[in-house]
């Protein structure tokens, strides 16, 4: 019947093009679903676009993915997402994997999700690790072990001189982050600092 895609990218920043453009897009696919700036550990029925995608597809469609992670949060989302669209009659096509049926199918996918979930989790472990490194590192020499002053991303602007430039011009909110090149947020949350 319908051939469905679900994309889902982590950040704002990314695309979802490049999945589009693996998936055929177009004309290839009949109705497209997708997340931006969403999580891989949100599970994917608490996804807008992924709950979307469930409440549109019926008996007889295909859903294709780019990637057995975009199926789920882990390994046992992943799987139970599966088993339930298998269950309504729906194919599921992975990239690079193709087709998931019943029996092999659903254990290789168990596998590669499995995988998928233990990289996630070394993921975690080295940003772990290089935080731990970073406040060693800031604590013995002032500097974290990649030459920064903080832990923190470097602030957009010295917040003392934005909130006195703002206190002498009598100025609002928004000619401040003008004056600055900073969001209205970032002044508003320095204002409530030195409130």
């Amino acid at each position: 019947m319908s051939r469905i895609a679900y994309y889902r990218v982590s950040t704002v920043g990314q695309s979802i093009e490049a999945q589009r453009a693996a998936l055929g897009g177009g004309a290839a696919i009949t109705k497209e679903f997708f997340d931006e700036g969403v999580s891989g550990t949100t599970k994917a029925a608490e996804r807008a676009g992924f709950k979307a995608m469930l409440g549109y597809v019926r008996e007889g469609d295909t859903l294709a993915v780019y990637a057995v992670d975009r199926l789920g949060r882990d390994a046992l989302d992943v799987q139970a997402n599966v088993r339930a669209l298998l269950e309504r009659g729906v194919t599921v096509d992975v990239h690079g994997l193709g087709v998931i049926g019943r029996g092999v199918g659903e254990l290789i996918l168990a596998v590669l999700a499995q995988v998928a979930d233990m990289e996630r989790q070394r993921i975690v472990e080295r940003c772990e690790s290089g935080r731990q490194a970073a406040r060693a590192s800031l604590e013995a020499t002032g500097r974290t072990h990649r030459g920064k002053a903080s832990m923190g991303r470097p602030a957009a602007a010295d917040a003392q001189a934005v909130i006195a430039w703002k206190r002498e011009h009598s100025a609002s909110i928004a000619a401040t982050a003008q004056q600055f090149g900073i969001s209205d947020a970032t002044v508003k949350r320095y204002a409530r600092a030195a409130a």
